[in-house]
């Protein structure tokens, strides 16, 4: 492997604008790559592991290369408590979306578990939210309605069928 050139602190502010734009464009990996430049240099930048953190979960379902725990580690980097709680609820949400498209035994029950943990960590959040911010009300109520459009239960054995969801 070939390695890695380093940018400037002083690049960062439009690596940021970048590594959102391609977001936008939906092109995760490379907003991931960006991300993780900018993390080489500047190691607890919030805007960084936020993006980066989305754009790993843009990645679940399309590619081998996109890691759940790894989103969920990053999210623990995060300065915010709030922050914290919200976007691992987003990590789960977006694994109950992908559970759905499998076509897999159980995929149903997996879908409402990780779906269920969501709105756990969406509680949570809302619990201690700034004020004016009520995002983790909406994705509480996108869930709910996940669960209810897609007809979601829980697995009829006991208890979940992701004991390793927390």
């Amino acid at each position: 492997m070939s390695l890695l050139k380093s940018i400037s602190k002083e690049s960062i502010p439009r690596a940021l604008v970048r590594a959102k734009h391609y977001r936008l464009l939906n092109e995760p990996w490379q907003a991931e790559s960006i991300c993780r430049d900018i993390l080489e240099v500047d190691d607890d930048n919030q805007k960084a592991l936020l993006y980066l953190v989305l754009a790993i979960t843009d990645q679940f379902g399309k590619t081998s290369q996109s890691s759940e725990r790894e989103a969920k580690e990053f999210c623990k980097k995060l300065n915010s408590e709030f922050e914290q709680k919200y976007y691992r609820g987003i990590v789960a949400e977006r694994m109950g979306k992908v559970a759905l498209k499998r076509a897999t035994p159980r995929a149903e029950y997996i879908a409402h578990d990780y779906y269920t943990k969501a709105m756990e960590l969406f509680e949570e959040a809302e619990v201690i939210q700034p004020d004016g911010n009520q995002d983790a009300i909406l994705r509480w109520n996108a869930c709910a309605r996940a669960i209810e459009q897609f007809n979601l239960k829980p697995s009829p054995e006991e208890g979940r069928v992701l004991p390793f969801l927390e």
